[in-house]
């Protein structure tokens, strides 16, 4: 089950998150884009596997939280941002990566315009709280190939 952590939000189960970072082929040398740092789980994983992680937080207190536990960790290269994920982050785009853990009701766009070409987005798709379609896209030039990976349940893209 995934694990509260306070403002109606949760850390997804390490499976879950596995999976997705897997999706995402994140290789040395990526920049790679979260949206959704939560307690900073995740962020850790991605820091740990490419030197140029950016994450995305809504929560001041949630992203607070995760900024010190990845200081503690120390994940030093994680460039943080308090702010709604669903417009990336242009300032440091293209990314070859982009994960989102939390669902927006349909992709947004500015994530898929921010993608490097080779770029992967993983994220959850579907309204609310109802079980949503984790999606795979990945940009060959101006097309963008999308795949359902299959079905999974994430709190909603606030």
């Amino acid at each position: 089950f995934p694990i509260p952590i306070g403002h109606g939000q949760t850390v997804s189960q390490p499976y879950i998150v596995a999976h997705m970072v897997e999706l995402a082929e994140i290789s040395p040398g990526d920049r790679v884009l979260e949206i959704g740092t939560g307690c900073g789980y995740q962020t850790a994983i991605l820091a740990k596997l490419t030197d140029e992680v950016f994450t995305v937080e809504i929560l001041p207190s949630l992203l607070a939280r995760a900024r010190r536990t990845l200081a503690r960790l120390g994940c030093n290269s994680v460039r943080f941002r308090e702010g709604d994920g669903a417009g990336g982050w242009e300032e440091f785009a293209p990314f070859d990566a982009i994960i989102v853990s939390a669902a927006p009701s349909s992709v947004p766009p500015a994530l898929v315009a921010q993608l490097k070409d080779g770029g992967r987005l993983v994220l959850p798709v579907g309204p609310g709280r109802a079980t949503q379609r984790l999606m795979r896209l990945v940009r060959h030039g101006h097309e963008i190939d999308s795949e359902v990976m299959g079905a999974v349940r994430f709190v909603p893209l606030v």
